[in-house]
C-alpha cells in the first residue's frame, strides 16, 4: 500500500523503510503544505470526542500537571428509559480548554476512516501493531512530566506548536514489565526546541521526554502520536511457551517429590526439549505467525445486503501472504488460509494490495465476495473511501 503520508514521513526523516524505527532520535519537515492536516484538526478531534460515549482512560484531560476527574468535563445523560450514557459536557470542556489544558484521546484511529486507513498503512509498512493517540494542548498548559515510553513513537505536529525536550535513555531497551524500572532521567539532552506544524519527530523507546506550552502565550498545539510496540526476545519466548503446550512433556507436572535421580532425569529431558523446541520454532516463524494469524479488523461483511458494491479493499491488519502452489494460490491472512485457482492471480494481486479496487469484471467481483466473507476485504463505501481519496493510489 503506497500511502502519501507514509511516503512524506520517510522523506522528512530521511528513511527508506521501517528499519530505522527504534534506532535514533530524528525529526524533519514534511514535504508540501497541509500534509499533516489531512490526518486531524482541532475541530475534527473535538467533533470525534463530543459525538461519542467515551470514558477514561481512552479520553483524559490534564491541567496543572494533574489528571482531572471525568465529571469535570463529562456528564451522564439519562435516556427516557433510564439508561445512562457518558458524554462530554461541551460547556464544561470549553471552559477548561479556554483556561488551558491537555486533552488526550487514545486509539483515535478507530473513530475516523482517514486515521483508520493511515494506521493500517503504518502497520503494513512497519509490520508492527500501531496505535494512534491525539494530544490537544491549549494556552500555556503543561504536558506530562519527564517520562519514557515502552514503545517507539513517531509524532506528527498537525497544528500549532509545542516545546519539547528529549533526553537519552537511562536504561537500555526498557520494558513495561521489566527486571528493573528506569526511574532517574538521563542528563544527556538529545534535542530541545519547538516542534511546529508540519514537522515530524521519531522518539525511540526509552528516551526521556516532555512537552509543554508553558511560556508560549495564547494558542494551541495538536499532535498525533503513532506508537509501535515492536517484538522482542521476550515476546518470542512467550510465543515459544505457547507452542510447548502441544507436547505431553511440557504439560506434565514437575515431579519435585520424586527420587533425586528421577527428578534430575525429568529436568534434563525438559532442558533438551526446550533447546529442540527453540530450534524448530525460530523468532522469524513467530513473526510470520503473528502477522498471518492476527484476527480480522472490525467490519460488517454485508457484501450485497444493501445493494451490489462497486469495489472492495483489503482491511487486514498486516499485508496478506500469497503463496503459489502449482495451479492453486494460498492466501494467509486474518488467521485463515484460503485457496484459489491460479486464474484468480490478477484479481488477488489487486484486491490484496491495500488500495481500493473498482470491479471491472466478474472474476474480480467473485474473488472479492469470497475475501469479504472471510473478513480479509471490505466493500468500498462512501464513508470508507474518505480514508483513501487523495492519499492512497487506486489499484
Amino acid at each position: 500500500m503506497e500511502h502519501l503520508i507514509v511516503s512524506a514521513m520517510e522523506q522528512a526523516l530521511g528513511w527508506s523503510g521501517p528499519g530505522r524505527v527504534g534506532t535514533d532520535f530524528v525529526r524533519g519537515q514534511l514535504p508540501g503544505t497541509g500534509v499533516a492536516a489531512r490526518l486531524l484538526t482541532p475541530t475534527k478531534l473535538l467533533d470525534l470526542a463530543t459525538r461519542r460515549s467515551l470514558t477514561t482512560p481512552q479520553l483524559r484531560c490534564f491541567q496543572s500537571g494533574r489528571e482531572l476527574h471525568p465529571f469535570l468535563y463529562c456528564t451522564d445523560e439519562i435516556g427516557r428509559r433510564g439508561q445512562s450514557i457518558r458524554m462530554v459536557d461541551t460547556i464544561k470542556l470549553d471552559a477548561i480548554l479556554r483556561e488551558g489544558c491537555t486533552l488526550v484521546l487514545d486509539e483515535i484511529d478507530v473513530f475516523d476512516p482517514v486515521l483508520e486507513v493511515f494506521c493500517r498503512a503504518m502497520q503494513w509498512w512497519s509490520h508492527e501493531i500501531v496505535q494512534i493517540n491525539a494530544y490537544l494542548t491549549t494556552q500555556e498548559a503543561a504536558g506530562f512530566d519527564m517520562h519514557w515510553d515502552d514503545h517507539d513513537v513517531i509524532i506528527f505536529q498537525v497544528a500549532g506548536e509545542k516545546s519539547w525536550e528529549v533526553r537519552a535513555p537511562s536504561r537500555n531497551a526498557p520494558m513495561y514489565r521489566d527486571a528493573v524500572t528506569a526511574t532517574e532521567p538521563s542528563r544527556d539532552v538529545v534535542w530541545s526546541g519547538v516542534l511546529k506544524a508540519g514537522e515530524v519527530m521519531h522518539i525511540p523507546r526509552g528516551h526521556w521526554h516532555r512537552a509543554t506550552r508553558e511560556g508560549m502565550g495564547e494558542g494551541f498545539s495538536l499532535h498525533a502520536t503513532v506508537g509501535f510496540v515492536k517484538r522482542t526476545g521476550v515476546t518470542w519466548m512467550n510465543w515459544l511457551a505457547d507452542q510447548s503446550r502441544a507436547e505431553d512433556l511440557f504439560r506434565t507436572d514437575l515431579d519435585r517429590w520424586a527420587e533425586p535421580e528421577a527428578w534430575a532425569a525429568q529436568q534434563a529431558e525438559l532442558l533438551a526439549a526446550v533447546a529442540k523446541l527453540a530450534a524448530e520454532h525460530t523468532p522469524a516463524e513467530s513473526l510470520h505467525a503473528r502477522e498471518t494469524q492476527r484476527p480480522p479488523a472490525r467490519q460488517i461483511p454485508a457484501f450485497d445486503l444493501f445493494g451490489e458494491p462497486h469495489g472492495a479493499v483489503c482491511v487486514t491488519q498486516f499485508e496478506p501472504s500469497i503463496e503459489q502452489h502449482g495451479d492453486t494460490i494460498a492466501v494467509l491472512a486474518a488467521g485463515k488460509k484460503l485457496t484459489f485457482k491460479a486464474r484468480a492471480a490478477n484479481a488477488l494481486e489487486s484486491l490484496l494490495s491495500g488500495a481500493p479496487v473498482q470491479f471491472t469484471d466478474a472474476d474480480t467481483r467473485t474473488v472479492a465476495a469470497a475475501l469479504v466473507k472471510e473478513g480479509i476485504c471490505a466493500p468500498m463505501t462512501e464513508e470508507l473511501s474518505l480514508g483513501y481519496t487523495g492519499l492512497v493510489t487506486c489499484a
